[in-house]
């Protein structure tokens, strides 16, 4: 066993010293690995983020919950002392019917047609906001449903579907990304299995005297197997180093957008997860198209 993983390490060392002395060959063929597998990355940190985006739109989502006109003050207040009180709810205001009337006299201009009224027509109001931990729109919605049946409740108002409209947008993206990552990292695979049959070629003296004094297919094929797994390796660096570069780029003017809206808003990375999952990504599609190439093509050199 020792022997064994002896060889692979001097295989994989020896491998990295050979793409080191190709270094204008080994830089290129990194870089379009890394600009490939940088825009998926790129795209599914923005698609995170208007997600967390999203959740703060889910957060201020706010019920509007009109009382019956014949329901007094102390009720109205009553009513709102027990809806607060309930689990899935963060806030309840109570907006007196006198005080809604006075600020439309402000807002609406209609002064003299409020004063040829008998008397206020609008009626007392909640505003309820859901509590951080009820802001799915199927658990907003049912907040709503056990609203609306209050005896004191005439309607409750809620506007959730420009809500759900931005997150069916955010889902058809995800998964235009998700075809988008699959062609661009089939392209990966096989840049890297054409790099690998080119290098093969150019190795094929070798190679036949490899198989002449006795090497096997598989003992060819590792240093071509572990040349496949450096170009992954270094490719999912190189993008990571893109998207960080991104994000860096766009932090500070979505910063600036947000404050101009109230909002604390700031994008975030990757993460430590979905950055190690591009490596692990990128190492398997180097593994994979390495694995291809030297198959088929090492299996073609034969000693003559």
């Amino acid at each position: 066993m020792k022997v064994f993983l002896t060889r692979h390490l001097q295989t994989l060392i020896g491998t990295l010293g050979r793409l080191s002395q190709q270094r204008v060959q080994t830089t290129m063929t990194v870089l379009v690995i890394g600009i490939a597998l940088a825009l998926p990355a790129s795209l599914q940190m923005l698609i995170l983020n208007a997600r967390a985006l999203s959740g703060d739109f889910n957060r201020v989502i706010e019920l509007s919950v009109y009382l019956k006109p014949a329901t007094t003050v102390a009720q109205a207040e009553q009513l709102a002392t027990r809806v607060g009180q309930r689990r899935d709810v963060a806030q309840v205001k109570l907006v007196k019917a006198d005080d809604a009337l006075a600020e439309f006299r402000t807002h609406s201009g209609f002064n003299e047609a409020l004063d040829a009224l008998s008397g206020n027509p609008l009626p007392h109001a909640l505003v309820v906001r859901p509590a951080t931990t009820f802001s799915d729109s199927a658990q907003i919605d049912a907040i709503a449903r056990d609203l609306k049946q209050l005896p004191e409740v005439e309607i409750v108002q809620l506007d959730t579907a420009w809500v759900e409209r931005f997150n069916a947008m955010l889902d058809t993206v995800r998964r235009g990304v998700w075809v988008i990552g699959l062609l661009l990292a089939a392209a990966v695979a096989i840049i890297i299995g054409n790099t690998i049959r080119a290098d093969i070629q150019g190795r094929r003296a070798e190679i036949e005297i490899t198989k002449l004094v006795g090497g096997s297919d598989a003992f060819v094929r590792r240093p071509f197997l572990y040349t496949g797994i450096w170009y992954g390796l270094g490719g999912g660096l190189v993008a990571l180093i893109i998207v960080l570069i991104i994000n860096a780029a766009l932090a500070l003017p979505v910063q600036r957008l947000a404050t101009l809206y109230g909002s604390n808003f700031q994008l975030a990375g990757l993460g430590l997860h979905n950055g190690l999952s591009l490596l692990t990504i990128s190492i398997a599609l180097g593994w994979l198209g390495s694995m291809i190439a030297a198959t088929y093509h090492v299996r073609d050199v034969e000693p003559t």
